[in-house]
């Protein structure tokens, strides 16, 4: 096996310094390891900076491992270690990060920045821990908690009328007997009917003569045991369930309550109103957008020079892509968009319009649906857009076929888009940056300030890769991701 010095002097360009910063760093992981408990690693990123190498490893003798044997050698890329690539790029620290190892065990993973003296990121140190005990913990306290609340509706439901609860719910609450006839009800079932016009609920009269055939005997039968029924007048709206309790065979009586939902039918109506609103908005801000692309359409179509088509096209695109998110907006009304089926049909329409009749280029969009508000997947969109349109200038410029496959993948805290293509292939990313293009500008500045992600390629031998990583912010660290990959 190489040793830390050879494995970084063939793979990586860390200095002579940077080298031994890491060697004093590996020298203690073992201690770090059986501290911690967990499975300690240390990365340093490749030469081309397109993924990272796995230099040092130490498995805790105090508690189990997850790996079977050495990952060290192993390259870790923006797609199987999308928190080690992050960090590695922003110098960002990535904690307590949930998911499950090669062994498919779950556990957390920490990544921190390991600096030189000039304060530039030279490898991450990354931390594995086994939580598969405290997942099980939090699934039984989940279950426990579950559990007490229906206890608790339990004991609501059959309160009886001399404890001091019935006066303290926010329900209307009555209670009849075998017959029909009402033998308690709480002040608040008397206010709730008098706001729908029906006949208090005093006691020792039937509650058909006040609800009618809603709470008919053969009405509890036909439900078995169980009615509910919203009744209203004008903008007041109360929710009646009624029970009848059952000593085999006979009906002993039953329980009415009622609570009123006049707010919540209110907020629904203008919910419904401000949705209708904002879908117009939406289906007009498309239209317009379709008109404006329309006019350049025209204005294209006049043109003699093919630089300035290819700018008018690649305009096009964009203001196309920002009207199919409006689209989707106004036909579902959510500020959420599976954006796997906005990527769908971006791609062809960008392919489509921009191959030439002799090329056959395939486009295969592959990942699972993931949920964006609105403005993350204007952004997308427009990333998007631009790496297919830098695919279809650049990597197919002198090819007759060619594929561009596009996924969209969440693992650990990170939804990764990754745009990959089997053409020329481009030898200097970082030249091809430093000349300015415009696509990769666009690209480059979506990605850092509305993402606030990172952008990472890797030449394939057979084309290039693109990687976008958009960290996730969550409210809670309670999912659990997808497979991890080495350390």
């Amino acid at each position: 096996m190489l040793t830390i010095r050879e494995l970084c002097s063939q793979a990586t360009t860390l200095s002579e310094e940077d080298i031994r910063i890491v060697e004093d760093l590996a020298s203690k992981l073992q201690i770090f390891a059986d501290l911690s408990q967990a499975d300690m690693f240390i990365d340093c990123p490749t030469a081309d900076k397109s993924c990272a190498l796995v230099i040092a490893q130490a498995s805790p003798s105090t508690a189990r491992s997850m790996y079977r044997g050495s990952v060290v050698g192993q390259l870790a890329t923006a797609v199987n270690e999308p928190a080690v690539m992050y960090c590695l790029t922003t110098g960002k620290p990535v904690i307590g990060s949930r998911g499950v190892s090669q062994e498919q065990v779950v556990m957390r993973q920490s990544v921190v920045p390991i600096t030189n003296a000039a304060g530039e990121t030279i490898g991450t140190l990354i931390t594995e821990q086994d939580i598969s005990k405290q997942v099980e913990q939090e699934k039984n306290v989940e279950m426990l908690k579950e559990t007490t609340e229906h206890l608790s509706e339990t004991l609501i439901q059959f309160a009886v009328p001399d404890m001091p609860i019935s006066s303290l719910m926010h329900e209307g609450m009555i209670l009849f007997d075998q017959g029909g006839i009402i033998t308690y009800a709480n002040g608040r079932a008397h206010n709730l009917l008098s706001l729908i016009a029906l006949e208090e609920p005093e006691k020792g009269i039937s509650i058909e003569r006040i609800f009618s055939w809603r709470v008919s005997p053969e009405n509890f039968v036909r439900h078995g045991g169980y009615i509910q029924e919203e009744l209203s007048r004008g903008k007041h709206f109360i929710m009646m369930k009624a029970v009848s309790a059952a000593r085999k065979p006979d009906i002993i009586g039953g329980i009415i309550l009622l609570r009123d939902i006049s707010d919540i039918r209110e907020k629904e109506k203008q919910l419904m109103i401000k949705s209708a609103v904002i879908k117009e908005i939406h289906h007009r801000v498309k239209n317009n957008l379709q008109t404006i692309a329309s006019l350049l359409r025209l204005q294209m179509r006049r043109s003699q020079s093919n630089e300035i088509e290819k700018v008018y096209r690649e305009s096009i695109n964009r203001i196309n892509s920002i009207a199919i998110i409006h689209e989707y907006l106004a036909q579902d009304g959510l500020e959420q968009i599976d954006f796997k089926e906005i990527l769908t049909k971006i791609s062809k329409i960008i392919v489509s319009s921009m191959r030439r009749s002799e090329q056959a280029i395939q486009v295969v969009v592959a990942g699972e649906s993931v949920y964006l508000p609105s403005n993350k997947a204007t952004s997308f969109a427009l990333i998007v857009t631009e790496l297919i349109q830098n695919c279809m200038i650049h990597a197919f410029r002198d090819q007759h076929e060619g594929t561009i496959a596009v996924a969209l993948v969440t693992k650990d805290d990170f939804i990764s888009l990754s745009v990959t293509d089997d053409g020329v292939g481009i030898e200097d990313m970082e030249q091809v940056l430093q000349k300015g293009h415009l696509g990769l500008k666009i690209v480059d500045t979506l990605v850092k300030e509305d993402l606030e992600g990172t952008m990472h390629f890797r030449n394939t031998g057979s084309g290039t890769e693109v990687t976008i990583l958009y960290p996730i912010q969550k409210e809670d660290d309670d999912d659990t991701a997808e497979d991890y990959g080495s350390g």
